[in-house]
C-alpha cells in the first residue's frame, strides 16, 4: 500500500508544481495583457515575448525550467525513486494545467526542467545537451518551435547513449507529445508561414 501512496505522492507534486501558469501569471502581475489572447495564445515564454517585456519573458522561461527541476528533485530527496514519475506529472502539468481547462502550455522549458532533474547525478547532462539543441537551434534558424522540437528529439538519444535506458520510454513518451503540442508549427513550417522569434506573428 506504501509505495502506491509514494507513487500518488509524486505525481500530486509533479502535477502541481508543473501546472503552476507562470507566463500568465507574471503578465497579469505586471499590468500586461491576458497572454492566451495575443499571438499564438500560449502561456510559455515565446508567446510572452510577444508582449514586448524581455524580462518577463526570460522570467518565464527560467521559472518554467525551474517547475520541472525542482519537481523531480522534491521528490527525489522525499520519495526516491519516484523521480520518473514526477517528471512525467510535472510535463503533463504544464501542458494540461486543471486552473486553465487544461489548456497550457507547448512544454519545451518544461521539458529541459524535468532533465536537468532525472540526470542531476550524471552532471544534469541530459538537460545541458537539450539546451544546446534549444538554443543552437534558435540562433540558427529563429524559429522558437523548431528549436524545441530538435531539441525534444534529443532527449531520448541523450539518455540512451548515457546508459539511463529506464527513461528512454518516458522521454520517447514526452517526445512525441510535444511534437504533437506543435502540429500546427510543423504545418507553419512547411509552408513557410512560421513565424520567427523578434517578429510579431
Amino acid at each position: 500500500m506504501e509505495i502506491y501512496v509514494n507513487f500518488i505522492l509524486a505525481i500530486l507534486i509533479g502535477y502541481a508544481l508543473g501546472s503552476i501558469p507562470f507566463g500568465l501569471l507574471l503578465t497579469k502581475i505586471a499590468g500586461g495583457p491576458d497572454i492566451r489572447s495575443i499571438g499564438s495564445g500560449n502561456i510559455g515564454a515565446t508567446n510572452v515575448l510577444r508582449t514586448g517585456n524581455k524580462l518577463l519573458a526570460a522570467t518565464t522561461l527560467i521559472l518554467d525550467i525551474l517547475k520541472g527541476t525542482v519537481a523531480v528533485l522534491i521528490v527525489a530527496h522525499f520519495i526516491p525513486g519516484t523521480e520518473p514519475l514526477a517528471a512525467a506529472a510535472a510535463f503533463f502539468g504544464h501542458l494540461f494545467p486543471i486552473w486553465l481547462k487544461f489548456e497550457g502550455g507547448k512544454g519545451v522549458a518544461t521539458y529541459a526542467g524535468i532533465l536537468f532533474g532525472l540526470f542531476w547525478n550524471d552532471g544534469m547532462v541530459g538537460g545541458y545537451i537539450f539546451a544546446i539543441c534549444w538554443i543552437g537551434t534558435l540562433v540558427i534558424s529563429r524559429y522558437s518551435s523548431l528549436a524545441g522540437i530538435i531539441a525534444a528529439i534529443s532527449a531520448p538519444i541523450t539518455a540512451a547513449i548515457v546508459g539511463k535506458s529506464e527513461l528512454v520510454p518516458l522521454l520517447i513518451a514526452c517526445t512525441l507529445i510535444l511534437i504533437w503540442k506543435h502540429w500546427p508549427n510543423i504545418l507553419r513550417l512547411l509552408s513557410g508561414n512560421e513565424p520567427k522569434v523578434g517578429k510579431s506573428k
